[in-house]
């Protein structure tokens, strides 16, 4: 889809809230994504809890809070940073509302001050089910685990106090009430925190198979390999910088600077990711203080992601080989908001965004977002999608055979952005090849905040 020469970047994000409307567990609205029925309504029973509702992190039906939780900070800076662009184009409320099934559950799994639920479901016998979520078999485990005073996760419970944070600054106009109570929660995570250090995947331990210190994001046989966790500095920062932009209480602001010199978060990152969040550190506090060591860093970043950084023949900045794409989203992101909120090389910043999302969106004859423009993805890695409805196949079940099969996904998996090309632009549309195809949570929210920038910069 193509608007006077140039993409419409709104129509891509209205795309984006349908991917986040298909990963929905709980009990799901009758008038969301057709093809989705309500699933996982025992969530937390087995701790007695209720854990219902969230999202599902990739292809899979795990909900891992972790990289939901930096998936909601996200989305939520890009709502803060560029509201103008999601008001002008009618997108706020559903971006709130986009907002609230991840908050509503974040709410659900903090039953206490220091005690948080960062996972529900095994990875293993997860990834060995393919089919509906609502059809899982009842036979099946489906544990939650959570993280306490003497199981800490720092990087788990920070990262959701700057989901929580961020998010209470999104409400804050429209549902003071709500705002109030993701704020307090936020408080409580964030102390849980920064008094009770510790790697969260030393707590939840399945999850150091697929997000955690030192293991694989997706275990090798079913779903490739991944990156590594580094720990929780930068979280607790990054957390505190949140509370400081949410509350405005000082004590929040010294945190986070004597935190950046404490764990010497000064230097330049090389990606902005869920297990990196030092870019994103610069950009809060340069944007907070004003103080230039920050915008230096900020500035040393995009000119080496720019300048430096590699990139294909056709252009993509290649900061890894596993999900391409959405590693460039991220960084984009990142310098527009150097360009747009800190006055930083303006028009290199801007022209590097366009250039990078626009291949994204079909440049290179393909787009890469599923169901934008008529040449995209029609075999993504993902579960779901790939079954029939029941009704489309007489009452068929779903299984392994659908994983197999050559033919296109039945279901149009409206707005994912997946994996992508490797670094020489090949690209195989392949549901078995779990790095080019996988789509995930994290990969659609730095991208869906880059494209309300863009619509800033065009207006």
């Amino acid at each position: 889809m193509v608007v006077n020469g140039n993409y419409d970047y709104a129509s891509v994000i209205r795309l984006s809230y349908k991917f986040y409307e298909a990963q929905r567990a709980g009990e799901l609205p009758d008038d969301d994504i057709p093809w989705r029925k309500s699933s996982f309504l025992d969530d937390g029973s087995d701790n007695g809890i209720d854990l219902v509702g969230g999202y599902f992190d990739a292809g899979d039906y795990v909900k891992f809070g972790f990289p939901m939780a930096f998936t909601t900070t996200v989305l939520a800076w890009g709502m803060i940073e560029y509201a103008n662009a999601y008001d002008s184009a009618g997108l706020s409320e559903e971006g709130r509302e986009q907002l609230r099934w991840a908050t509503d559950y974040f709410i659900k799994a903090h039953p206490s001050e220091k005690k948080f639920f960062g996972q529900v479901g095994n990875g293993e016998i997860d990834h060995s089910y393919w089919g509906r979520p609502e059809d899982w078999p009842s036979t099946e485990e489906r544990p939650s685990y959570f993280i306490d005073e003497s199981s800490p996760g720092s990087d788990l419970a920070a990262e959701t106090a700057a989901a929580m944070a961020a998010s209470s600054m999104v409400f804050r106009g429209s549902d003071d009430t709500y705002a109030d109570t993701l704020l307090s929660h936020a408080r409580e995570l964030y102390a849980f925190a920064d008094e009770n250090r510790g790697i969260y995947s030393d707590a939840i331990t399945d999850a150091s198979e697929f997000y955690g210190y030192g293991g694989c994001v997706r275990s090798q046989e079913t779903l490739g390999v991944g990156k590594m966790s580094s720990g929780y500095e930068d979280e607790l920062t990054w957390a505190a910088a949140w509370l400081y932009r949410a509350t405005g209480e000082t004590s929040y602001l010294n945190d986070a600077e004597s935190k950046y010199v404490e764990f010497g978060q000064d230097g330049q990152p090389s990606e902005f990711s869920w297990d990196d969040k030092n870019a994103g550190v610069q950009v809060l506090l340069a944007e907070i203080t004003g103080n230039e060591k920050y915008s230096v860093a900020v500035e040393a970043f995009c000119n080496y992601v720019i300048n430096e950084a590699p990139r294909t023949p056709k252009g993509l900045v290649f900061i890894q080989d596993w999900g391409s794409l959405p590693n460039a989203a991220n960084v984009v992101f990142i310098c527009l908001l150097g360009a747009d909120k800190l006055g930083l090389n303006q028009e290199a910043y801007r022209n590097f965004a366009t250039q990078q999302i626009d291949y994204i969106l079909g440049d290179t004859g393909f787009s890469y977002v599923i169901g934008f423009g008529t040449n995209y993805p029609l075999h993504p890695h993902h579960a779901s999608s790939s079954c029939p409805t029941v009704d489309e196949c007489g009452g068929c079940e779903c299984d392994w055979s659908y994983f197999e099969t050559p033919n296109p996904n039945p279901q149009i998996l409206e707005g994912a952005l997946i994996g992508g090309p490797d670094i020489n632009d090949d690209f195989q549309d392949d549901r078995s090849d779990f790095n080019q195809n996988e789509v995930a949570l994290d990969y659609n929210a730095a991208f869906q905040g880059a494209l309300a920038g863009l619509i800033v910069s065009s207006q």
